[in-house]
């Protein structure tokens, strides 16, 4: 048995074309704003390398069925590319490749020697057991694996993976290079050379920048009411960090709906029952739709599921004072110019969510060199980092004039353009 693309994929293609084509016009605006030629955006709008692969897998019913995979890796001027492999029946190559260029962004943002890389394979998880995922995971690693490693392209978790699945990669990746490589990819298990934080450092990053956003707009994070869309390993920690931190988490949502309280979730009640998947509202009689969630009355509205969730459509109907991106793709173009000529502060993916790069990055050196660090190291790093980094994005908006999005585009495309004409490329 073969696996096409699944009955909704042309729906699915049609939003990840948007999100490759609105990526790359504002790749276009801020390379012509820094002065860039034209042949940087010529280089810059399309990965250096796509690679499409077919993963056969014995089923458990003895079938064998061939998923379709996919590895971008946009531009190594800087150095090894660097992101996650996602497991979702939505992945288009077009999802990939935009990815792949949000990760050249994260990396030239929080300074990184990265450049930007991703991966996806079109699966349903949740409809796998864990012998069949072993078996996909490392099928995958073959398919790629002569153009991936510690010094070319480092995967690492993402949408619908974990450590586990870090786990069986790395293995599958030192078998064939007959050598003990933990540095290959990131996300791993602590015991197999993970890094203290790294589950938790995108959710931590997040909330770093929330903190940052609600002083620049002159108010307290404890006491304020927060909308969290999503409950995944992102959305769930980030709302325990939110919640421990005295803010009110009003909203949460999963795919299958959303629960509100204006007096505020019980976070750790929802916690202790969310299955592996971040579900949990099927649990729950009185739920609202993901619709409802969004337009819910709050101080901040973080969307850290899943791509073009604000759009031309709902933007008007936003309540909050602050939307930070924890997702990638949240907001459309339009949208993100709606909310700014509202006064709304808006910070972008590329940056809420690079602690998770940031932390894999200290992991990739812990690695290289042997030596681990304690995770009040770790946290430390990923402070500074961020901090820096929102600033930095925050100061170019204001000085410029322009929307957050543009500065962050500015500021992540810098490093990896000069690096790109040093090597004489452009």
């Amino acid at each position: 048995m073969v696996a096409d693309k699944p009955a909704d994929s042309t729906k699915e293609e049609n939003n990840q074309t948007d999100i490759l084509s609105s990526t790359r016009t504002v790749i276009k605006t801020a390379l012509e704003k820094l002065g860039y030629p034209d042949e940087v955006y010529e280089l810059f709008k399309e990965p250096i390398r796509m690679i499409s692969v077919r993963i056969p897998v014995r089923m458990d019913d003895g079938s064998i069925k061939v998923f379709t995979g996919y590895r971008a890796q946009h531009n190594d001027a800087v150095g090894p590319t660097k992101g996650g492999v996602r497991f979702h029946p939505g992945v288009t190559e077009k999802e990939v490749k935009a990815l792949s260029i949000w990760m050249t962004l994260k990396a030239g943002i929080v300074d990184l020697p990265y450049g930007g890389g991703k991966g996806g394979i079109i699966c349903d998880p949740r409809e796998m057991s864990f012998r069949e995922l072993e078996g996909l995971s490392r099928g995958y690693v073959r398919a790629i694996s002569q153009v991936v490693g510690p010094t070319k392209d480092i995967p690492a978790p993402d949408v619908m993976t974990n450590s586990q699945i870090m786990a069986w990669m790395m293995d599958e990746y030192s078998r064939i290079d007959e050598f003990n490589n933990p540095g290959f990819i990131t996300g791993k298990p602590i015991v197999l050379g993970g890094s203290h934080g790294r589950e938790t450092a995108t959710a931590k990053g997040v909330t770093i920048c929330i903190k940052e956003a609600t002083k620049k707009q002159g108010f307290d994070l404890k006491g304020a009411r927060v909308v969290v869309q999503g409950f995944g390993v992102a959305g769930s920690f980030l709302s325990k960090f939110l919640h421990d931190a005295g803010a009110k988490v009003v909203g949460i949502s999963d795919a299958y709906g959303a629960l509100h309280d204006p007096d505020g979730l019980d976070i750790d009640y929802l916690l202790d029952r969310r299955d592996s998947f971040g579900t949990v509202t099927k649990l729950f009689n009185n739920t609202i739709t993901n619709k409802e969630l969004l337009e819910l009355d709050c101080d901040i509205l973080v969307p850290a599921a899943v791509e073009n969730q604000i759009t031309a459509e709902n933007a008007h109907n936003i309540k909050a004072g602050i939307v930070v991106e924890a997702a990638n793709g949240p907001t459309t173009m339009e949208a993100t110019k709606i909310l700014t000529d509202r006064g709304i502060l808006l910070v972008p993916d590329v940056v809420a969510s690079a602690g998770g790069v940031t932390v894999s990055y200290f992991e990739w050196v812990q690695n290289n060199q042997g030596y681990y660090w304690k995770e009040e190291d770790i946290d430390k790093k990923l402070h500074e980092t961020m901090i820096n980094s929102f600033n930095t994005i925050y100061n170019t908006a204001k000085t410029r004039k322009i929307d957050m999005r543009l500065a962050a585009y500015m500021i992540g495309v810098r490093k990896t353009a000069e690096a790109s004409r040093f090597r004489g490329w452009v």
